[in-house]
């Protein structure tokens, strides 16, 4: 069965609603040995895209993770991204701000950590979390030096999309492409996840009392992202609603939307003209 990267699409300048988004569809493989088939598969092909654009090293890839607790952003990144050469990809994963951080903008702290050309990024949550654990809680915008006039203002979260929309646009036209997905958990999935991380001593770390609260602010966090995926996904950066309830079903959905962004940038081995090759050849002599 092919996975069309569109059917999971948030279409920039349509709007959608995250609810009418399902949390689990029909599978992508007919069983456990087909799944790591079709995984093995991707990877494999994407370790070949990725030793192609590190050589071409014309692009630069960023790939955003955005995602409720317990909806398998770790894994996803550890599965799909399995054959990619460490020396290629970097991961970040971005928590509470530093105090060093709080003196910059919101966007200062990602900025730092931007893939170079010829690499692959991963922001493990992102400065999305701004404009969405922020939005959930506003009282965290105390805490960030702003003036007084910025805090109490309505229209700051429509103003930081605005902030990220330009900055992402100013990414893509410097070679930097984006690819952003939402991991879209159901809550009843994520109750099952969090009694597994009680239930199961290898798990017992991954879970905290926070979890439980923030969980509270279920639907607050729903209409967070539903407001920011409408907001923020654009032409050159589109946001992907992938549903994560099964998680090797959102393991190759995301593998395939990497697969075909990457393809469609044309990357190939740098060609050698006739001067390089003689040189070699001279240096073929020498050994």
């Amino acid at each position: 069965m092919k996975i069309d990267r569109e059917d999971f699409q948030a279409s920039p300048g349509k709007e959608f609603k995250l609810s009418e988004r399902q949390t689990q569809v029909k599978r992508f493989f007919k069983s456990k040995k087909h799944y790591h088939k079709r995984l093995d598969a991707g990877t494999q092909e994407l370790s070949e895209l990725q030793r192609q654009h590190y050589a071409a090293n014309r692009y630069a890839i960023l790939l955003i993770f955005q995602a409720m607790d317990a909806a398998g952003k770790d894994g996803a990144i550890r599965h799909v991204m399995s054959g990619v050469n460490p020396q290629g990809c970097q991961v970040f994963s971005f928590k509470q701000p530093s105090t060093e951080e709080l003196e910059h903008d919101f966007l200062w702290r990602t900025t730092c950590r931007l893939p170079e050309r010829g690499r692959i990024g991963i922001f493990n949550r992102s400065y999305y979390e701004e404009v969405l654990v922020v939005r959930v809680h506003p009282e965290i915008l105390r805490s960030q030096g702003l003036p007084e006039g910025l805090i109490s203002k309505q229209a700051i979260w429509e103003e930081r999309y605005q902030s990220i929309v330009d900055f992402e646009e100013h990414l893509h036209r410097n070679g930097t492409r984006i690819i952003k997905f939402f991991l879209h958990l159901s809550k009843e999935e994520q109750r099952e996840r969090f009694l597994d991380r009680i239930d199961e001593p290898d798990k017992n770390w991954k879970f905290s009392l926070a979890d439980v609260r923030e969980r509270k602010r279920w639907d607050d966090y729903m209409e967070a992202y539903e407001a920011c995926l409408n907001a923020t996904s654009t032409a050159h950066a589109p946001w992907y609603v992938v549903p994560a309830d099964d998680k090797k079903n959102a393991r190759l959905i995301v593998s395939q939307i990497i697969l075909d962004t990457m393809k469609e940038l044309g990357m190939s081995y740098p060609t050698v003209d006739k001067a390089r090759l003689k040189e070699l050849q001279a240096i073929r002599k020498e050994l």
